[in-house]
């Protein structure tokens, strides 16, 4: 069967929005990598990168960690500038529009670009890319306290 993006996709983002970044409630769940990334970035430990820039969020029987918001929404990260990690961000904000829900459908895709102007603008993704983004994402799972407990025990 083809894939609907066969032929690629367009997306870039727009200088100064930054709404994915901020103005909805939302979670950046973070894998292993990116909290080492992160901690690499920032110059703090693991465990001080957990304790000052995450929060536990509880699914069901697991809990992942999310990037902390600000009383307004903002990422933790986001500054008048934009990003403040941007070299160290999150593979979930360096995926996106390239999520699988989002990819499931050119009706997802087109509801996804209600809310943000640079997808259908700028730059041209190939599928080929489109699939390395979603493989990335597949390889960077959600870390979980078990395993969060588990590092820091060793540490």
């Amino acid at each position: 069967m083809d894939c609907w993006y066969e032929h690629g996709l367009t997306f870039s983002c727009i200088p100064g929005c930054r709404y994915c970044c901020s103005v909805e409630p939302g979670f950046v769940f973070l894998s292993l990598k990116d909290l080492k990334r992160i901690a690499l970035g920032t110059g703090k430990t693991l465990k001080e990168t957990l304790v000052q820039y995450c929060i536990p969020v509880p699914m069901g029987d697991v809990t992942h960690f999310s990037l902390k918001e600000t009383k307004r929404n903002d990422c933790i990260f986001l500054t008048p500038e934009g990003c403040g990690i941007y070299e160290h961000r999150p593979v979930q904000c360096s995926t996106y529009p390239f999520w699988a829900h989002i990819l499931e459908s050119p009706a997802y895709w087109e509801e996804e670009k209600a809310w943000c102007p640079g997808i259908g603008q700028g730059e041209m993704y190939t599928k080929e890319d489109i699939q390395k983004a979603l493989a990335i994402r597949t390889q960077n799972p959600p870390v979980t306290r078990e395993e969060i407990d588990r590092i820091l025990s060793d540490a």
